[in-house]
């Protein structure tokens, strides 16, 4: 471990306690060797300097994760390290690659869930924090990598987690690469599975674990009872373990049964035999009545014989002789040989071993066999769960197999750290030549070296009949008397002492004989191979003829350590990994750490025979910048210019150092020489703290003089300032005196001049009112006859107008009306042979025209109603206008002669004689002017109150017409769907027409039915110019009703799918018919192909809109195509965006532009199409175009009743909102299409999302480590090429922040640039910062190196850069997802902040970070370290309430993980594309088509959409 120096008065240290093994102290006194230690808990020990180690006193409270970064390697180091660990739920710790496990006795599952194994997958060894999922990858990776075969060791004793580290060892390795299935079952599962069924046929309950056999349920079926009555179950008195469920247990180990492969029959068979050997252990003997036989002791016995024999389906006489005698093989013959009833029982016992052996092998064979391992893998993964090494208070033979292996592994072990060691200086090149490796082989040839050893000593005597453990232990006692690993202790007879690794094990050589024999009896054999039942047969399959002859000594040591050779030997071929699991106390519950436990098992796993290899060459292992950082203080007289490894250098030299080397990277230290190293800093730092000490004592007197100086300075200035203002207030008197004075003989003055003035003005201004008055008044009533001649003239012109307006409306309806009764008759008699359908239709025809009239008429009486109205306010308006000109007029002379009036008063002479006025007769006649203006006022108030009573009586009225008209409009939809069933109706006879008409063209060729064919002809010819006929008519219907309507129809009854048809006037050739047919279908191709290319090559946007997108939905409505059963435009179209989206997956510009395409076909589709049931859409199938005729003739009439519209010239769209546009019946193909839409806008999403995230990504892994500090190496020259370096760092990492920022701004630039919706852009820049916080926010809790002060500064200004540009960016979808940092922002404030310890848990939840659960604050916390000032984390007493909370959580199944996941989901449903689009605003009249289609006649649709 190294020898202690340097241990100084105020020196930490380690001492030994009987208690607590290690305890640390204060060294208050030296005498000698000796020193006196102050321990923690209060104790003073006198101890010898040799015997105590260092402490690191800057090591952090929550250890380091890797012990070979302690600055002192010793045992209660890596002792103190391991508690500080396991108090914060830390079971894991690295010693370089060894993966050091404490059980920690609780369930942890957020340690091993399928996120965590997320996390782990691919990370280097060391960057995440210890666990042993990294070693399981790097293992892992090695093989898949190197092509070598690896094996990871798991050792510990029992009841210290080696069963589950396994079993999660190997649910990550089959999570890594066992997922192809095998029968319904995956590879997985199987792996996973086959742990319970081991654990049941081979774990048992010990005084250390609780691990139970679950084989014992099958209680009616098998015969079984109570496990007390059982001999083979009750020698222990152990019959229920605490928190295990049996039944629970059992039906698990059902289940994994059926998993890795074993049916329902096999298992039956298997519970058969284990059943039969528990019965087989209760069969006892007597003697029997010869000498030296044996006999069933009674009828309980016989029922467990017959029961055996009936459940191994073998002969019960049979059984019964081969336990109670022995066949001998003779040269002579065969000669049976009684038992005793000993050697009966002994029999019986090597019967029920070799059966359950049998069966043990069988079910591993199964399993191996059913997970179907390759057998021509070049390599694998082996896991090894190794039994730890064990000393008891009696050892026998299985504790010295036991040891035997772990002293191999141990060496294995050895080796294995030794040649890690030596890869290290290898690597630093380093002299390493003279560093020794202590190896136990002297032990391994003790025990197993042939011939010498001690189990080959045994395998003799147990040759020999006559031998017994007391001639075996005197055999050994004269072999090894002088061996240096052996030793006898005193007064034993039979024993012996062997020196392992891990301490003195005493063993008793007693039934070592016993338990080495293993005889195969033949008997048995026989018996069992003629059973009936086949699997028992199968266990037993007949042996070679001389092998069954007579039974065979077989050594169970000697097998043993062929075993364990042939394990070794595999081993060496493979890349060991060593994972250590400790058991931290013997009451098996959690939180609970005994030292002197865990201490022992670090001894006896090897751990600290590893760090004494360790410390046998260079325990102590720094990088330069390290070791600068806790030593530059010593550099004081470093040359400038010197780098850090010749600062190193020089600062070991100049301490005396001898042996240390210096590498590549860093600098090895011998045992103890960082101690010196402390020692000699802390003499440093004890005298710069004298020195800041004494200044500081400086400084405080100085400040307390200069504070006494300036008390008095201010003392004597308040006492001037106090004489002053004394006498400043007596001369404020003496002048306030005079000033009141004076103001008091000017108001006096100014209060008689004012009297006067006021009673001037008075008179001058009644004289000057009454004069105005009466001109006003005068030219007031001139005015007033002038507008009263004039309405009544205007009131008489306008009645005379209204009267003859009204008498032509009248004339015109009346002649209207008239006329349209004329033609509707004539059109009833050219209909009338159509019958009763045509009559109904007149009727309702002219009932429609009733309802135009009525809505016209009351249009234009509203209209009018309305202007006169608006003309009568605008009147009254204007005269009230008048009345205030001349009001403000009157105020205005009286303003002026006021100011007359003043300015005369000024003029006149200073005296002034008063001349009393005594008439009033002026002002009287003043107030009843003003009174006759008043009431004036007040009747022309109540003219406009009347006035509004009548408007708001005529808006009641246009109301009450409007309710009417709406009244009107819903009768016409009504009549509508009446017309719409006649359509039906119409198109069946058009149908049958049709089929009449291929029927004649079918027949044709058929000479000999030409009369028939000629009837036929004649009768469509009919049908077709009664059709014809019916037509014209109801086209000039339409042409009277709405012309406009008419023509736009005309266009659209001869286009089918964007090409123009003919009307078939009679009948046509077949030939020229398909000649037709194939012609179109040629233009139609034409037309999809330039569509297709249209769609890719037309990248223009016009208003945010996808050019491409608009016209290719203008054709396919234009074309009826979604109105249409079976189409391949769609399927055309959908194959191209997907092609085009795979050629370009990592071209954002590209896929932006086909999101928007995508979203805007998907958007336009949504709006405008009403997908209905293919049943009621079989009915209108057969509708030919001519017969939506009448349906618009109704939409004609329907809409001039709430205002004329612009018609948009194709399939009756028109340029109005979704509410108002006509929906388009789809089909099939229609809905598919929009389905294959709405995916691909939704792959596309991903796509780019997943681009984003794989760009920054490695940004965000070089952005999560800070560079260190430079508080220390500031201090002298030898560093400034380090800082400037560090600077270097720090700029760099600052561009990979700018980095991520110019990701960012690209992909917004894409998406602005090809108008993505700004929900959608919105949404993606939501889940990418999500994702930067999911990201940073789990490197912080899974590395410890990341969770300091310096990086949540560093980590701080990133997060400042990236919220800067989100207040700068200009799209709104760039500055809202800023609020997805929650988690990252509240750990890195959390970081940054000062003084924790002084935080209560309250102020830390709901202040600092609100956000974060229990779990992660737990986590932050304790894995907090400052590398700037040094400050401790949250205080001990928030730790132990957040445990508290924890512990809770656990109780309650409700422990969360402390990770976040990454939302990959879509985060937006077609619905919401839809509205995202000016709030579902459709207007397809400025959309300019390209100009390949500009060329194209079929295309001219296009023109009619655009304004002239």
């Amino acid at each position: 471990m190294g020898t202690p120096v340097n241990i100084t008065l105020g020196s930490h240290v380690w001492v030994e306690d009987q208690e607590l093994a290690w305890i640390n102290g204060e060294v208050t006194e030296i005498k000698g060797t000796n020193a006196t230690i102050l321990t923690a808990n209060g104790k003073t020990i006198v101890a010898s300097i040799s015997s105590v180690y260092p402490k690191d006193t800057e090591a952090p409270p929550a250890g380091v994760d890797d012990m070979t970064k302690l600055a002192y390697l010793h045992e209660p180091g890596v002792l103190h390290n391991l508690a500080c660990r396991f108090s914060l739920n830390e079971i894991y710790t690295y010693t370089g690659n060894i993966l050091i496990a404490v059980n920690p006795f609780q369930r942890l599952p957020h340690l091993y869930s399928v996120h965590m194994m997320e996390q782990y997958k691919g990370a280097a060894f060391g960057e995440l924090s210890p666990h042993l999922f990294a070693v399981a990858d790097t293992s892992y990776r090695a093989m898949i990598n190197e092509a070598r075969s690896q094996s990871i060791l798991v050792s510990g004793e029992s009841g210290a987690g080696k069963t589950e580290t396994t079993k999660m060892l190997m649910r990550y390795l089959a999570f890594m690469g066992g997922r192809s299935d095998t029968e319904g079952r995956s590879v997985e599962q199987q792996v996973l599975e086959s742990n319970p069924v081991l654990e049941a046929f081979g774990n048992a309950k010990t005084v250390k674990n609780n691990n139970s056999s679950s084989i014992l349920q099958e209680v009616k079926k098998f015969k079984l009872g109570d496990p007390r009555t059982f001999h083979y179950l009750n020698q222990t008195n152990c019959y229920e373990v605490s928190n295990v469920d049996d039944a629970r247990e059992y039906l698990e180990t059902r289940n994994a049964m059926d998993i890795v492969g074993i049916g329902q029959e096999a298992q039956d068979a298997i519970f058969r035999v284990v059943a039969a050997i528990l019965h087989l252990g209760n069969v006892n003997f007597i003697k029997g009545e010869d000498a030296d036989s044996s006999k069933l002791r009674d009828d309980k016995s016989r029922y467990h014989l017959q029961t055996a024999a009936e459940l191994l389906m073998c002969n019960e006489k049979m059984l019964e002789d081969s336990l109670c005698k022995r066949v001998i093989v003779t040269p002579d013959g065969n000669i049976t040989k009684p038992l005793d009833p000993e050697s009966a029982a002994l029999n019986r016992d090597a019967l029920a071993k070799t059966v359950y052996s049998r069966l043990f092998d069988w079910i591993v064979d199964k399993i191996n066999s059913s997970i179907g391992q390759d057998p021509n893998a070049t390599s694998l993964i082996g896991v090894l769960d190794i039994y730890g090494f064990e000393s008891f208070k009696i050892n026998s033979f299985e504790q010295l197999c036991i040891n035997l292996t772990n002293e191999k592994l141990q060496q294995h072990f050895n080796q294995h750290v030794f040649k890690m060691e030596q890869e290290e200086y290898t690597r630093e090149e380093i002299d390493w030549s003279y560093v020794e490796f202590v190896d136990n082989q002297d032990v391994l040839d003790l025990i197993e070296k042939k011939p010498g050893g001690i189990i080959a000593l045994l395998d003799e005597a147990c040759m020999f009949p006559k031998s017994t453990h007391e001639t075996f232990a005197q055999k050994m006692y004269q072999t090894y008397k002088g061996h240096k690993r052996f030793s006898k202790p005193k007064l034993a007879r039979t024993a012996f002492t062997v020196n392992h690794y891990a301490g003195d094990v005493t063993y008793s050589a007693e039934f070592f004989l016993d338990k080495n024999k293993d005889y195969v009896v033949a008997e048995h054999q026989a018996l069992l191979d003629a059973s009936k039942c086949s699997f028992v047969a199968n266990l037993f399959p007949p042996l070679a003829e001389d092998a069954s002859k007579q039974s065979k000594f077989s050594s169970i040591g000697t097998r043993f350590k062929q075993q364990l050779q042939a394990l070794m030997e595999t081993l060496n071929t493979t890349e060991p990994h060593y994972i250590r699991c400790v058991k931290p106390n013997t009451v098996l519950k959690p939180s609970i750490f005994e030292n002197d436990t865990v201490l022992n098992q670090l001894r006896c796993g090897g751990v600290l025979e590893a760090i004494r290899i360790s410390c046998a060459g260079y325990p102590t292992k720094r990088a330069f910048d390290e070791f600068l950082d806790r030593f530059v203080m010593l550099a004081t007289d470093v040359p400038e210019g010197s780098d850090e490894k010749s600062a190193c250098a020089s600062i070991c030299d100049k301490m005396g150092l001898k042996g240390y080397q210096i590498g590549k990277t860093k600098i090895f230290l011998r045992a103890g020489q960082m101690a010196e190293l402390d020692a000699r800093r802390t003499e440093v730092l004890a005298g710069a703290v004298r020195h800041i000490q004494r200044q500081i004592r400086t400084y405080l007197t100085r400040k307390e003089f200069l504070g006494q100086k300036k008390a008095t300075i201010y003392i004597q200035k308040l006492w001037r300032a106090q004489l002053a203002r004394k006498l400043y207030q007596n001369m404020r008197r003496e002048a306030a005196s005079v000033r009141i004075q004076k103001n008091i003989r000017a108001h006096r003055a100014r209060k008689c001049y004012t009297k006067l003035q006021a009673s001037a003005t008075v008179i001058q201004t009644g004289l000057r009112t009454m004069a105005a008055r009466n001109k006003h008044r005068h030219r007031r009533r001139t005015k007033a006859a002038i507008i009263i001649q004039r309405e009544w003239r205007r009131h008489q012109a306008h009645e005379a107008y209204k009267q003859y307006r009204k008498a032509t409306l009248a004339l015109q309806c009346l002649w209207r009306a008239k006329v349209a009764r004329k033609e509707l008759k004539m059109l009833k008699m050219a209909a009338r042979e159509t019958g009763a359908l045509k009559e109904a239709k007149d009727k309702l025809e002219k009932r429609v025209e009733e309802l135009t009239w009525r809505l016209e008429l009351e249009k234009h009486q509203k209209v009018d109603l309305e202007e006169a109205k608006a003309q009568e306010i605008a009147n009254l308006q204007h005269t009230l206008a008048e009345l205030q000109e001349k009001l403000e007029e009157a105020h205005a002379a009286i303003t002026r002669e006021k100011e007359a009036a003043k300015v005369a008063i000024e003029q006149a002479p200073p005296v002034i004689k008063e001349v009393p006025v005594v008439d009033n007769t002026q002002l009287e006649l003043l107030s009843s002017q003003n009174k006759e203006l008043e009431v004036e006022v007040e009747k022309l108030k109540g003219k406009i109150e009347e006035f509004e009573s009548i408007c708001s009586a005529f808006e009641r009225d246009s109301k009450a017409n409007l309710t009417e008209a709406e009244d009107a409009k819903a009768k016409a939809i009504q009549l509508q769907e009446v017309i719409e069933r006649l359509h039906t109706n119409l198109s069946n006879l058009e149908s049958e027409n049709q089929v009449l008409r291929q029927e004649a063209l079918a027949d044709s060729t058929s000479a000999e039915e030409s009369a028939e064919l000629n009837s036929l002809k004649d009768r469509v010819t009919m049908l077709e110019s009664e059709n014809e006929s019916l037509r014209r008519q109801t086209a000039s219907v339409e042409k009277k009703v709405r012309p406009e309507a008419v023509l736009a129809s005309a266009k659209d009854e001869n286009h089918e799918n964007g090409h123009q048809t003919e009307e078939i006037q009679e009948p046509r050739n077949p030939i020229t018919v398909l000649a037709k047919q194939r012609s179109l279908t040629d233009r139609q191709q034409e037309s999809h192909d330039l569509l297709i290319t249209c769609l890719t090559d037309e990248r223009r946007f016009d208003n945010d809109r996808s050019v491409a997108a608009w016209i290719v939905y203008k054709a396919l409505l234009q074309w009826r195509s979604f109105e249409t059963e079976k189409t391949n435009i769609f399927d055309r179209i959908v194959h191209k965006i997907r092609s085009c989206i795979e050629k370009n997956q990592d071209n954002t510009r590209e896929l932006t532009y086909w999101l928007t395409t995508s979203a805007t076909l998907l958007y336009l589709l949504q709006s405008t199409l009403k997908f209905i049931n293919t049943n009621n859409t079989a009915s209108r199938r057969n509708r030919s175009p001519q017969t939506i005729l009448f349906g618009r003739l109704v939409q004609g009439m329907q809409s001039s009743s709430v205002g004329l519209e612009k018609t948009s010239g194709y399939s009756g769209m028109v340029g109005i909102s979704n509410e108002q546009q006509q929906m388009v019946e789809a089909k099939y193909p229609a809905l598919l299409f929009k389905q294959h839409l709405a995916a691909y806008v939704e792959k596309t999403y991903g796509m780019i999302r997943d681009n984003l995230k794989k760009e920054i990504n490695p940004l965000l892994n070089l952005c999560i480590h800070a560079p260190r500090p430079t508080r220390a190496r500031s201090l002298r020259d030898v560093t400034k090429s380090s800082h400037l370096n560090t600077t270097a760092k720090q700029h760099a990492s600052y561009v990979q922040w700018q980095n991520i920022i110019n990701k960012l701004e690209h992909t917004l630039t894409f998406m602005a640039e090809n108008h993505v919706p700004s929900m959608i852009t919105r949404k993606l820049f939501h889940q990418v910062f999500s994702y930067i916080n999911v990201q940073l926010f789990n490197s912080l809790l899974l590395r410890r190196e990341c969770c300091s002060f310096s990086n949540g500064e560093y980590l701080k200004m990133g997060l400042h850069e990236l919220e800067q540009w989100c207040l700068k960016a200009e799209d709104e979808a760039a500055r809202s997802p800023w609020d997805e940092l929650q988690h990252i922002r509240q750990a890195v404030k959390f970081l940054v902040l000062h003084q924790k310890t002084q935080k209560s848990l309250d102020e830390i939840t709901k202040e600092i970070c609100p956000v974060l659960s229990i779990p992660q604050v737990y986590r932050i916390g304790t894995m907090f370290w400052d590398d700037k000032y040094g400050t401790q984390g949250l205080s001990p007493e928030v730790i132990k309430q957040i445990r508290k909370l924890m512990v809770e959580d656990s109780v309650n199944m409700t422990y969360p993980s402390f990770l976040l996941d990454v939302d990959s989901s879509i985060p937006f449903s077609v619905e919401e594309v839809s509205q995202s689009f000016h709030n579902g605003t459709i207007s397809l009249s400025d959309v300019d088509p390209p100009p390949l289609l500009r060329q194209r006649s079929d295309f001219h649709f296009l023109f009619q959409t655009l304004p002239e």
